[in-house]
């Protein structure tokens, strides 16, 4: 089992900081870590996107997975494994940037809608598979692809996901999910943060295991 796939078995949550100021990237991160999550996504189209993968990074070592989201170049990639960054979230299934990412040795988590793009990726090297945007990839199609994918392959359903939400999608299969601005926006003060990361990591504790 990887690092990630470990952390994801321990909270299957992500945290996608879209917007994130780095001036407040480690109060945020740790009242995150606080309530449980294991995995934290800045995109890089937040601003200056580096410096708070690297604070970040810096403050909760290994108590936390941290990478970069919006991940779209391999100039891009290397940017973030220099700030510290191991995880690269991309939107789209980019081969020449999953393979660069293999190659660096960082985890890479492609943005897939068909089982041609999730068998392409997988070829690759994907460490999990980031069904995105979940409004268009309902429960029934994750139930369907998850039929005919390897059965240790990772999935997780990125986009529009809730606490309330969350069950449907882990009975199709789904074993992680990217919570976005359900879970965080930049205008939310931390109480706001930890209160709605209590209800997620409260609602996967009722998901159990996926079948």
């Amino acid at each position: 089992m990887t690092v990630l796939a470990e952390a994801m078995a321990a909270a299957p949550l992500i945290a996608i900081l879209r917007g994130l100021d780095p001036g407040r990237a480690v109060e945020v991160a740790e009242v995150l870590a606080e309530a449980g999550f294991r995995v934290i996504e800045v995109p890089l189209n937040s601003p200056s996107p580096l410096t708070s993968i690297e604070r970040i990074a810096g403050r909760l070592g290994d108590a936390a997975i941290v990478g970069a989201g919006t991940v779209l170049t391999e100039r891009d990639m290397l940017s973030v494994a220099d700030a510290g960054g191991r995880i690269i979230v991309a939107p789209n299934m980019n081969p020449a940037l999953g393979a660069a990412t293999v190659a660096k040795g960082l985890a890479w988590s492609p943005g897939v809608m068909t089982p041609s793009e999730a068998f392409a990726a997988l070829d690759i090297g994907a460490q999990v598979l980031k069904f995105f945007p979940a409004e268009m990839i309902p429960p029934k199609a994750i139930a369907a692809m998850r039929a005919v994918l390897p059965r240790d392959a990772l999935v997780a359903a990125v986009g529009g996901i809730t606490p309330d939400g969350m069950a449907a999608y882990r009975t199709a299969g789904t074993d992680a999910f990217g919570l976005g601005s359900a879970l965080f926006k930049p205008d939310y003060t931390l109480e706001e943060i930890a209160r709605r990361a209590k209800q997620f990591v409260e609602a996967a504790a009722g998901l159990g295991k996926r079948q």
